[in-house]
């Protein structure tokens, strides 16, 4: 009788999955050891394992060039013939060639080794390193979806004997079970609501059913609140009970759609590779975290936004060797990929050493493709700025290459990840340091955690994921700067709006008197505080899309239902920010001092926020305000050009305020030049510090409002 090699044709396929996967990570390794030794080893054994597996089911195709890669890989670690890069690519096709055939196991397709290919690994292992290049075959795309195992033959099916360790489940009932349950929750989350309200029925009817009620109506009063004690009681158990098995039901059922990323993450080791290899780049290219897990329709729909800021840190971010040679930086350039639990979601970070994004050149871009005047890119902040690249059609690029410059891609980044998964992006950024891209996701897209608000008559939602953190601040902690208000949180200073304000759900009023409520949202390095009457809690519920008739109504990014059915809006904080920049102008409060018009004053911060607050001040009473983020930068904007006065923090990178004005007194133009020294250190030692190195004044950020900083200034320049 016959063997049925049918039978284990699932198993053969996940196992040479494995082995080239094995023979991929094991020649990228190889690229970058020093001592290859075991790296080899390795490699000969994944080879070797993978064409004695494929003569046992009889497939000679995989098993001939198996055999072929094995032999080459013998002869490199005998010592017969030298590690080459070109005899890396021959082994790289090999790999790709195996992978493919692999791929067709149980399809009906012919497996045929490529000769030429089998031909060319022939003579690298006989030593004729010379003249044994081939053409190499198309690669495959790396932002595909991870292959998935075969269906076996039709006319012989797959029944695996013994208990099976996984059954096979079509991924659409998969979603439709997951959807369900996430209905599930969202419904018994109401219903914990609802026995809220049965308690407070059940403590009006106690009050109501006294003696003399029970006198007018024939009832038992003791009796009867007896039995709806009892019943809500009862209810209320039940729901305990029940809380606890959906919970469990919950986490059972994500987890069967939860995969690693290491699905998605793992391939681009390679597309980094070819990619820096092909644009002459000398990469580190560094993954950690793989083996965190994301729901599988997350998964599927991050896979282009990675592989396009990859593409964007080669070509924009990191440096050619000479560049890197010359400003001083290891001639590899590096990029990390990694991921991490955080706060109930997941973190994704892709981090470069490179040349940081050049926040002038995006706004001279922007002016160029008249997507703003002059005078409104002149007010954007520079998390404002950053913002734009996100922009559709936008790029920073001078040229079109086949890695980017064509204005795809980062927008694609944003639809997927905030508007289509409800996650959030940050940026962080420094010029001529790197650049680090944080992708916030939720953990599955089955329930959102969404925070519950009291807005106004209206009850609205947040994404978790969007908010920074809560906090209940007096009156008198909310500060005024120009016509906007604002809080201080830990040295930064971040506006403040009314959320029912901004959704036109009630008139301006008079400040509050009493505490109020602020929310801090995010959406790349911009933040806002969000006043709100109340939160009402939070949780996991679905959120459905809107209807196509209201696919316009941006503010908005899906519904809930909550308690009573009612839907509740689920608000969308990018567009939030940007209706706070075109809400209507208002009026400034008088000046506490006489207005100096026409004087020219540099400010040096390395805090975005400090530095627009302290030129949104200046402007707004008519003196013309340059910004530097570093002392050497401002020492770069003073060769070209004499300032009236200078406004410098002292703790900065690269060069700090003291030596700043230092540097500023050494030079003749600048020895007579007001300085003014704006720092959070309050010591006398550095006040001392700041006289001796010649600042004219010395303000403590804690004790810096509007007037002072003013004041100061005409007092310098008047």
């Amino acid at each position: 009788m016959a063997l049925d090699l049918s039978k284990f044709l699932v198993r053969f396929v996940e196992e040479a999955r494995e082995q080239c996967a094995r023979l991929s990570d094991g020649l990228l390794t190889l690229e970058q050891a020093e001592d290859r030794t075991e790296a080899i080893q390795i490699l000969f054994r994944a080879a070797h394992t993978l064409k004695g597996s494929s003569r046992m089911m009889k497939l000679p195709g995989i098993s001939t060039l198996a055999h072929s890669m094995e032999d080459v890989l013998d002869a490199l670690r005998t010592g017969r013939i030298p590690f080459t890069p070109a005899l890396s690519d021959a082994l790289f096709r090999g790999t790709d060639a195996l992978s493919g055939l692999v791929d067709r196991v149980g399809t009906g397709d012919p497996l045929e080794a490529p000769a030429p290919l089998c031909q060319q690994l022939a003579r690298i292992a006989a030593g004729e390193l010379e003249g044994a290049v081939a053409p190499e075959p198309p690669l495959p795309d790396a932002s595909a979806p991870a292959l998935q195992t075969p269906e076996p033959r039709k006319e012989a099916p797959v029944a695996a004997p013994g208990k099976a360790e996984y059954l096979r489940i079509h991924a659409g009932k998969m979603d439709d079970l997951v959807q369900l349950m996430g209905e599930m929750v969202s419904e018994h989350a109401r219903f914990r609501k609802e026995i809220l309200h049965l308690r407070e029925v059940e403590r009006s009817a106690a009050q109501c059913l006294g003696p003399a009620a029970g006198f007018r109506s024939g009832l038992d009063p003791e009796a009867t609140r007896s039995a709806l004690h009892q019943a809500v009681r009862s209810v209320s158990d039940a729901v305990l009970m029940q809380d606890y098995r959906i919970v469990e039901l919950q986490a059972s059922i994500l987890t069967m759609r939860m995969q690693p990323l290491s699905t998605v993450f793992e391939p681009l080791r390679r597309t980094v590779r070819d990619l820096a290899h092909e644009h002459g780049k000398e990469i580190e290219f560094l993954v950690e975290g793989g083996e965190t897990e994301l729901d599988r329709k997350i998964i599927e729909r991050i896979g282009d936004p990675i592989l396009h800021m990859i593409r964007n840190a080669l070509d924009h971010g990191l440096e050619g060797p000479e560049e890197r040679a010359a400003a001083g930086k290891p001639l590899r350039g590096s990029l990390v990929l990694s991921a991490f639990y955080a706060g109930g979601s997941v973190t994704l970070m892709l981090r470069d050493d490179g040349r940081g994004i050049p926040v002038e050149k995006i706004r001279e871009k922007a002016l160029g493709k008249r997507l703003f005047d002059a005078e409104t890119l002149s007010r954007m902040s520079r998390a404002e700025l950053l913002n734009l690249i996100f922009l559709p059609g936008f790029s920073t690029s001078p040229i079109i290459t086949d890695l980017s410059g064509r204005g795809v891609g980062m927008d694609v980044v944003r639809k997927n990840i905030v508007d289509d998964l409800r996650g959030a992006i940050t940026i962080e950024t420094e010029e001529g340091r790197g650049t680090t891209f944080l992708l916030r996701l939720p953990l599955n897209l089955a329930v959102f955690p969404l925070f519950l608000l009291a807005v106004g008559e209206k009850t609205c939602a947040l994404p978790a994921t969007s908010i920074v953190e809560m906090l209940t601040l007096a009156p008198g902690e909310i500060i005024q700067i120009m016509d906007k208000r604002a809080v201080r949180l830990r040295e930064q200073i971040i506006p403040v709006e009314d959320l029912a304000l901004l959704l036109g759900l009630r008139e301006p009023a008079p400040p509050a008197t009493s505490e109020v409520m602020i929310i801090i949202v995010q959406n790349g390095e911009e933040k806002l505080g969000l006043i709100v009457d109340d939160i009402l809690g939070q949780d996991d519920m679905v959120v459905k899309p809107l209807p196509a008739h209201l696919k316009d109504l941006k503010l908005v990014t899906g519904v809930t239902l909550g308690a009573g059915n009612r839907v509740i809006n689920v608000l969308h904080v990018p567009e939030l920010l940007e209706l706070t920049r075109h809400l209507d102008a208002r009026t400034p409060a008088a000046p506490a001092v006489e207005e100096i018009r026409g004087a020219s004053i540099l400010v040096v911060d390395d805090s975005l926020n400090t530095r627009e607050i302290e030129r949104g001040i200046l402007e707004a009473y008519g003196y013309e305000v340059d910004v530097a983020e570093d002392g050497l930068a401002a020492i770069e904007r003073t060769h070209s050009r004499l300032y009236d006065l200078v406004i410098t923090d002292v703790e900065m990178p690269r060069l700090d305020g003291f030596s700043l004005t230092e540097r500023l007194r050494a030079d003749d133009r600048y020895r007579h030049v007001p300085i003014i020294i704006v720092t959070s250190r309050a010591k006398d030692e550095d006040r001392k510090r700041g006289i001796q190195v010649g600042a004219d004044a010395y303000i403590l950020k804690g004790a810096f409002d509007q007037s002072s900083l003013l004041s100061t200034v005409q007092n310098l320049i008047g």
